[in-house]
């Protein structure tokens, strides 16, 4: 299915790797040309360079830290013309409140919750101006179903879909539309390094880690382009009536949660 969105321009935020690369390749292959977001200068440089030959668009990376103001402002100075923000940046550290100490707990946050606020505002500004764009936010499943072990990350999580949802439901006043997408597990690497250590644990044998999914609902976790497919589609002009609104991508496993089934 072509998407339209051939030409536009697209940054995406914690793209060398995992959810946000994959959003990354998956934009480009429908046309937009692509400005990737990470710390890491040489990771940036690979993927983007994969997918100018791969794709056939333009693709520069910014190595920038988005948990400070300056980082925030220098990749909005840097990035131009902006049609599509994808905010992916940030990994929250598991843990109870006990676990998590007020220095972690602010690090986590500064990348997560107040980079993605902090970019949006640095971006929807000229979106409004222009009377056109889409923001998406990448919050979690985490949001929706609070968890004392992952404290740090329900709550902000939670912020963030709730900031999307209060954004969105104005911006379109403006043209804009903002929305947020709530994955569950996801098979990244580092889900798969987590869960060979599960597997490790729970039978032994790292080689397991796949039935370490057996409990989900669909006994397996999403693949990053089940995500990257929605957040296409959410980007282009078929969903132009959609904003302020929050995409729940996780096989059934909140509604099964909440049932109360016992699996595995």
């Amino acid at each position: 299915m072509d998407l339209k969105l051939r030409g536009r321009r697209a940054l995406i935020t914690g793209s060398s790797k995992g959810i946000g690369l994959a959003i990354a390749q998956t934009l480009a292959a429908e046309g937009c040309h692509v400005q990737l977001v990470a710390r890491t200068k040489a990771d940036l440089d690979k993927a983007a360079a994969d997918i100018c030959a791969q794709h056939g668009v333009e693709a520069a990376g910014h190595a920038v830290d988005l948990s400070t103001s300056a980082g925030v402002k220098a990749l909005a100075d840097q990035a131009g013309e902006v049609d599509i923000l994808v905010n992916s940046a940030g990994a929250i550290p598991r843990g109870g409140l006990l676990d998590i100490d007020e220095d972690r707990w602010r690090k986590a946050w500064d990348l997560k919750l107040f980079g993605s606020i902090n970019l949006t505002r640095a971006i929807y500004g000229p979106m409004c101006a222009r009377g056109r764009g889409v923001i998406i936010n990448i919050a979690g499943m985490a949001g929706e179903r609070p968890d004392a072990y992952y404290i740090a990350g329900s709550c902000a999580n939670a912020a963030l879909i709730m900031f999307s949802r209060s954004l969105g439901g104005d911006s379109i006043r403006h043209g804009v539309r903002v929305l947020a997408v709530n994955p569950g597990p996801v098979e990244t690497e580092k889900h798969i390094n987590d869960t060979r250590r599960l597997a490790k644990e729970k039978f032994g044998d790292e080689n397991r880690w796949r039935d370490v999914m057996s409990g989900l609902p669909m006994k397996r976790a999403a693949t990053t382009d089940e995500v990257s497919g929605m957040v296409a589609f959410l980007a282009s002009d078929y969903s132009s009536y959609i904003s302020g609104s929050s995409i729940l991508i996780d096989g059934g496993l909140l509604v099964d949660s909440a049932n109360g089934v016992k699996r595995g």
